[in-house]
């Protein structure tokens, strides 16, 4: 790749300001690298959509994302990488990554006594995507799912701490404490944000694992074989474009990755027949 194109941002996307979580790990593995973010907060979440619904909105953000020039895509989003990402691969002419392999990896390196607990979306969830990956890297394995649909509007909402929000992960919760888990896979990039609270309630004994520290990793390796690497200097910048734009969204991002962000702006998408 010349080394004008190796200057080109890199793309990411989710349903809503989940999908930071992945951003602000590759900016922690390849600090160099320009970022274009795109959050399609007009249509979140997209855990309780249908998968062709998904599978539209993904292209749609894609071709956003291509249209700002970038040279490989992040599909920082999984009920978007379960439904989606294969139609991505074939259809945009620049490599594309999901956050699902690399969730599954770090799960199964994670635990001890093979029993995974996993919450995510309804769409990613009922997708069988994580279960039957899981299944077939280890036959043996034990997995308790589970559709943990409130989440996501309570972390848009920028409820991190609420004691609602800890009402409601008890509920969710409290089969897994009953199911012996050493292991709960947060099978949605949002659920990262959660975490302070979610170990206090399964406690010391239950490992949290996040696909965002390994996708970032499996993205380097990617880039480093096909040459993709930024080899400017300077740190790189964000980008972020939304499709509605919330202060709740902003206080978050700031939060979440603060000092990468250059600008938020409009995002105006073009649909597409599917």
């Amino acid at each position: 790749m010349s080394s004008e194109k190796n200057k080109a941002p890199l793309g990411v996307f989710d349903s809503g300001v989940g999908g930071l979580t992945v951003a602000r790990e590759i900016a922690r593995e390849m600090p160099c690298e320009e970022m274009v973010y795109l959050g399609d907060t007009a249509r979140l979440p997209y855990g309780s959509k249908s998968p062709d619904t998904v599978r539209r909105f993904a292209l749609e953000d894609a071709d956003f994302l291509m249209s700002r020039g970038v040279k490989a895509i992040v599909v920082a989003c999984n009920t978007a990488t379960a439904f989606a990402l294969p139609i991505l691969q074939r259809e945009m002419p620049v490599p594309v990554i999901g956050v699902l392999d690399a969730g599954v990896e770090a799960a199964l390196q994670s635990t001890r006594n093979g029993r995974l607990g996993l919450i995510g979306t309804v769409g990613t969830v009922a997708s069988q995507a994580y279960q039957k990956e899981l299944k077939r890297r280890s036959p043996n394995i034990h997995v308790v799912a589970r559709a943990t649909p409130l989440l996501v509007p309570l972390i848009e909402e920028g409820w991190l701490d609420h004691p609602a929000t800890k009402l409601v992960l008890k509920e969710y919760l409290e089969s897994f404490l009953e199911q012996d888990v050493d292991t709960l896979l947060l099978a949605c990039t949002h659920y990262p944000l959660l975490k302070p609270v979610i170990s206090s309630i399964l406690g010391e004994g239950v490992s949290l694992v996040d696909s965002s520290t390994t996708c970032a990793l499996h993205l380097r390796r990617i880039m480093e074989e096909k040459n993709m690497v930024a080899t400017r200097v300077a740190r790189g910048k964000m980008d972020i474009y939304l499709t509605d734009q919330t202060e709740n969204f902003e206080s978050l991002a700031r939060c979440i990755v603060p000092g990468e962000i250059r600008k938020i702006s409009a995002a105006a998408l073009v649909s597409r027949a599917f």
